[in-house]
């Protein structure tokens, strides 16, 4: 199975998640609350959905060096 548009996919999330998180260390601003409200239903899943994502990107740490032989 190839997995490389999850793989993106996930990594793209977990990037904007990362992102997120830096406008909330440098300058108090939850760009999630912000557009979605403070843990509104949605705001909860989007944030799941980035955990979520951080946790499947932990598998590529097997299998980044098995990548070479392709």
């Amino acid at each position: 199975m190839n997995s490389k548009p999850l793989d993106y996919t996930a990594l793209a999330i977990t990037i904007i998640g990362a992102i997120n998180w830096g406008l909330i260390g440098f300058f108090r601003f939850n760009l999630v609350t912000f557009l979605l409200g403070d843990m509104t239903l949605l705001s909860r899943i989007v944030y799941g959905i980035v955990g979520i994502c951080g946790l499947y990107l932990i598998s590529m740490f097997g299998r980044v060096g098995n990548n070479s032989h392709e």
